[in-house]
């Protein structure tokens, strides 16, 4: 089965671009005029990445994507915010609610494709992914585990002391590296190419506010994050 795309945009003409263009890359492509038709759909937990714009109708992409994040067959799905908003604030605030990369308009399309492979990657939701699952099986993945701290590979889940904690995809993946990678640091470079890949764009502030979202949601766990400044970031496992 390929792999379901979903692009909300009120803009016919963008819709139709990333349509033609994502449907030649071997995806299966709808589109949405607006953040309210997409969530009326009865198939919306089918599909495998929303493409969202912001500036739209009475639901703005981000009500959009909190109310995804709300619904328990959808609170995992990747989003990929497509937006001509181009401050530093809007694009915090999207990843903030949980998005899992933020494109600015007008865009490159060569550079929306690789973010799309990026995002499937990480996800788990790539076609290439279903195809290792089905000729493999299931394959079971030990949890990582540090004091009362321990991520689920294969329930993709997070706990603090016997307490799940909500992760977006990327945090839970800086995480996952992090405690897989102990005692080392990591430049910002080396953070890109291990957690999104060499083919996505990211900047210095997306890792930045990635990392401070994810201290905040580890509590006392947040410590053991450390920040070298002029070198990057690492995770310590002695006080």
């Amino acid at each position: 089965m390929r792999t379901r795309i979903l692009v909300i945009d009120d803009e016919e003409a963008v819709c139709e671009i990333l349509k033609y263009n994502l449907e030649r890359e071997g995806y299966d492509v709808e589109c949405a005029y607006s953040a309210e038709e997409a969530l009326d759909r009865d198939d919306i937990a089918s599909f495998s990445l929303f493409i969202v714009d912001i500036m739209m109708g009475e639901l703005s992409g981000f009500n959009f994507a909190s109310r995804i994040r709300y619904l328990a067959e959808t609170e995992d799905s990747p989003i990929l915010f497509c937006s001509a908003l181009t401050d530093e604030d809007c694009v915090v605030k999207g990843l903030n609610i949980g998005a899992d990369d933020y494109i600015t308009k007008p865009f490159n399309i060569g550079e929306v494709i690789a973010r799309v492979r990026a995002v499937l990657r990480r996800s788990g939701n790539s076609d290439s992914d279903a195809t290792k699952r089905q000729a493999n099986g299931s394959i079971y993945e030990d949890d990582v585990t540090f004091k009362g701290l321990v991520i689920d590979r294969n329930d993709k889940a997070c706990y603090i002391d016997n307490e799940p904690v909500t992760l977006t995809r990327t945090e839970f993946d800086i995480l996952l590296f992090f405690l897989t990678h102990r005692n080392r640091i990591f430049s910002r470079d080396e953070l890109i190419k291990n957690v999104w890949g060499d083919d996505i764009v990211v900047t210095e502030r997306t890792i930045d506010t990635n990392i401070t979202r994810l201290r905040k949601k580890l509590g006392n766990y947040d410590k053991y994050i450390v920040t070298r400044q002029g070198f990057g970031y690492g995770f310590k496992d002695t006080d």
